[in-house]
Order: C-alpha cells, then sequence, then structure tokens
C-alpha cells in the first residue's frame, strides 16, 4: 500500500508521528544534557537574549494581572464582609496560576518564537544537514543550550512576575478601591503556604520546558522556504499556548488533591 493510501486510510496518522518525534525530541534532550561537552556558552547567550526580550514584557503584563485578580476578589468578598482577606486570594492566586502562565505565555511568545525562527532558518539553509555531516549532534549542540536557557530564565522570570502581581494588586487595592495596607499585607500568610512558591516554580519551570522543545522541533522540521519558516513559528506559539494550559490544568489538579489548603 501506498504512503498516500496509508495516509487516506487513517488521517490521524500524520499529527501522532508529530507527536512520537515531538516526545523522542524531548527523551533526546534529557539524555544529552548530562553528555559532555556542555554548550556553556551558547547556554549563558540564549539565557541572556531570552532574558532581554521577556522580562520587561513579563513584568509589564503581571501587573495588569494582578491588579484584575485584586479588583474582582475584593468585590466579590466585600459582599461577605470579607473585604480583609483580598490579600490572602489574590497572593494565592498570583502565586499559584497567574504568575506561571504569565511567564509561561511571554517566553513562548518571546522566547519560543526566537528560538524556531533561528533553528528554521539554519534547517532551510542546510546548516543543521551540514553540522550531521561533520558529525555534529545538532540537539545537543544548539537544542539543549536553548532549553536549559528557557528553563532557568522562566524560573527567573515566575518569581518577577509573582513581586510584581502582587505589587500590582496592592496598589490597585489600596489606591483604587481604597484598602487598608495594613490588612492586605497582614493576611498574606492567611492562605499562601511555601509548597505553592514550589509548585509555582516548579510549574515555570515545566513550561520553559515544554516551550522551548516544541520552539525547537518546530524549528528542525519547517515546512519548505522561508515562509514555511513563518508559519513554524506561528504553529510554536500556538501550540506551546495550548501545550501550557493543559498541562497547568493537570498538574494543579494533582497539587491540590496531593496538598490540602490552608484554611483561615
Amino acid at each position: 500500500m501506498s504512503t498516500t493510501a496509508q495516509t487516506r486510510s487513517f488521517p490521524g496518522r500524520g499529527g501522532l508521528e508529530h507527536t512520537g518525534r515531538l516526545f523522542a525530541l524531548s527523551a533526546d534532550v534529557v539524555v544529552l544534557t548530562f553528555k559532555r561537552p556542555f554548550q556553556f556558552r551558547e547556554f549563558i547567550e540564549q539565557s541572556w537574549f531570552i532574558a532581554k526580550v521577556s522580562s520587561l514584557p513579563t513584568a509589564l503584563f503581571a501587573i495588569p494581572f494582578g491588579a484584575t485578580i485584586s479588583l474582582l476578589l475584593y468585590q466579590l468578598l466585600d459582599q461577605f464582609g470579607a473585604a480583609s482577606a483580598t490579600g490572602a486570594g489574590g497572593v494565592l492566586a498570583i502565586t499559584q496560576q497567574a504568575a506561571p502562565i504569565v511567564t509561561a505565555l511571554l517566553i513562548s511568545g518571546a522566547g519560543g518564537s526566537a528560538i524556531a525562527a533561528d533553528l528554521g532558518a539554519r534547517t532551510i539553509r542546510e546548516e543543521i544537514d551540514a553540522m550531521r555531516v561533520l558529525g555534529i549532534d545538532p540537539v545537543q549542540r544548539l537544542v539543549v543550550p536553548r532549553v536549559l536557557a528557557m528553563m532557568f530564565i522562566a524560573a527567573v522570570l515566575n518569581g518577577l512576575a509573582t513581586v510584581v502581581g502582587v505589587a500590582g494588586g496592592y496598589y490597585f487595592n489600596v489606591i483604587a478601591q481604597g484598602g487598608t495596607p495594613g490588612a492586605y499585607i497582614s493576611s498574606f500568610n492567611l492562605l499562601a503556604q511555601s509548597p505553592d512558591i514550589f509548585v509555582s516554580e516548579l510549574k515555570a519551570i515545566i513550561f520553559g520546558f515544554v516551550a522551548a522543545v516544541i520552539a525547537a522541533y518546530r524549528g528542525l522540521n519547517p515546512p519548505p522556504g522561508a515562509k514555511g519558516v513563518g508559519d513554524a513559528v506561528n504553529q510554536t506559539v500556538v501550540i506551546s499556548f495550548l501545550a501550557v494550559y493543559m498541562i497547568n490544568l493537570f498538574i494543579t489538579q494533582i497539587y491540590l488533591q496531593v496538598v490540602p489548603a490552608k484554611g483561615l
């Protein structure tokens, strides 16, 4: 049976094949991370680049996130006479959910698209094939440093997004809604606990890994031509966003089952 006939008889084959190759690339990245020599200079350069293009947008994006959460919580809790707990709910929501999501969206959009464009351009110029001919593994040389850089910067930017988001929520609660500064700050530890910070950082690191691997896969396997590289970049962003939201739901569900909520 021809390949065309096989594809027609099983329309989902292409998607399954790409999924399998994506998981294979993920496994290769994990294995090659511990293989020497490690491309430390490439890691530093990529980390600096991703931080440079993502830091300011992450901070600016975290402000309205924190403000919106604070405004909505205040309006809701005020109806039950519990407006003083706005800070507790805001910190919990920002730490557990908003900060990792903001970080993932920004590094996927900025860092992930740049990785896909760079590797895609190298692929259509046949630089990747030339590296293989010379006995150089492009995954170890190019992909691994970029994946580790995305994971590292994601963890750093997640902390930045958390601090900025909480500060934004504090400002709008106190200035725009007339909340009490002392009540907002003192309620920080009513609901939040140490595991919330750990799961937030874990989410950011996983999101960074997923976004970088997807970007690398699309960059190494672009459709032909310059237009194909542009399509690969667009696909990287969309697929990364969908993957991040699904993984976030999965991790959150497990976390809420394993770690009991802290009562008031």
